[in-house]
C-alpha cells in the first residue's frame, strides 16, 4: 500500500513530496514546482490552458483533414469500381426481304424495345446480354398464292465490345459490338394457318454506336445493330425459302452506370 508524505517546505522553488510503501526500494521523491508569486503562478496556468487550447484545435483541424481525404478517396474507388450499367431503349426492326424456293418472304416494319446489361472489364473491353421484343407480320408469296403469318420476336443475345479512344473534347463513348444470339418467332395465337409453329433461328449481331453523358450515372444512348439469321418458316414446308436475310436495328435509350 501507497502512502503520500506532504513535506511542508519550499527546495529550491519547488513542492517536496514523499511517497512511501512498504517496500523501501519503491519509496520516491516527487519535486512539483511552485511560484511564490501568484501572478506568476496564474500566468503559467494561462499559458498552460492556451497550449491545451491550440492542440486541440490542431487535433481537430487534423481530424476534419483525414476524414475529408478518407471520404474523397472513397468516392474516388466507388468511382472506378463503376463497371455495370443498364440500359433500356426503344428500337426500330427492318427486315430485308428474302427470296428462295420459289418463295418471297417479306416482313412489315416495326419497333420494340430493348434491355442490357453491359460489364466493362477495363476502359477498353467489355461485355453485354440484351433481350430484345418486336412484333411483326411474315408474309409469304408462294407459286400457290399467298400467306401471313403475325408473331411475336423475341431476340437473346450476348457480344463483346470495344470501347473506341476519342478527342477528349468530344462528350461520346463510341463503341463497336459483336456477338451471337437467337431470335425466337412465335405466332401464338395470332394466325390462322394451321400447323404454324414457334421457331428459333441462331443469330449473327453486330453494330456500334455512342453514349453521351448526363451526369456521373445517366447517359444517352445512340446504337445501331445488325442481325443475319435464316428467314423463318414457321415449320411449314411450303414456307421454306431455305435463305438468309437480314434486320436492321437502330435504337435510342438510356443508359444507367453503377
Amino acid at each position: 500500500m501507497l502512502a503520500l508524505l506532504y513535506i511542508p517546505w519550499l527546495y529550491s522553488g519547488n513542492w517536496l513530496f514523499f511517497v512511501t510503501s512498504p517496500d523501501p526500494a519503491t519509496s520516491i521523491l516527487l519535486s512539483i514546482p511552485c511560484y511564490k508569486n501568484p501572478k506568476e503562478e496564474n500566468k503559467m496556468l494561462k499559458y498552460s490552458v492556451s497550449a491545451l487550447s491550440q492542440n486541440l484545435g490542431n487535433l481537430k483541424r487534423n481530424a476534419v483533414f483525414i476524414t475529408g481525404l478518407i471520404a474523397l478517396l472513397i468516392s474516388g474507388a466507388f468511382a472506378q469500381e463503376q463497371r455495370s450499367e443498364i440500359s433500356i431503349q426503344g428500337t426500330g426492326f427492318y427486315t430485308k426481304d428474302a427470296t428462295g424456293n420459289a418463295v418471297r418472304q417479306r416482313a412489315t416494319d416495326t419497333g420494340g424495345f430493348l434491355v442490357g446489361y453491359r460489364y466493362r472489364f477495363n476502359r477498353w473491353l467489355s461485355a453485354e446480354a440484351n433481350y430484345g421484343f418486336d412484333r411483326n407480320t411474315q408474309q409469304f408469296f408462294v407459286p400457290a398464292g399467298f400467306a401471313s403469318i403475325r408473331s411475336d420476336v423475341h431476340q437473346t443475345t450476348g457480344s463483346l465490345l470495344v470501347n473506341l479512344p476519342h478527342p477528349a473534347r468530344l462528350r461520346l463513348d463510341p463503341y463497336v459490338l459483336a456477338g451471337a444470339g437467337a431470335l425466337t418467332f412465335n405466332p401464338g395465337g395470332n394466325t390462322l394457318i394451321a400447323g404454324a409453329d414457334a421457331q428459333t433461328r441462331a443469330a449473327f449481331v453486330y453494330g456500334g454506336g455512342a453514349d453521351f453523358p448526363l451526369t456521373h450515372h445517366f447517359s444517352l444512348r445512340a446504337e445501331y445493330r445488325g442481325l443475319v439469321y435464316k428467314t423463318p418458316d414457321f415449320g411449314l414446308r411450303a414456307l421454306n425459302a431455305d435463305t438468309v436475310t437480314h434486320t436492321a436495328q437502330p435504337s435510342a435509350g438510356i443508359v444507367f452506370r453503377f
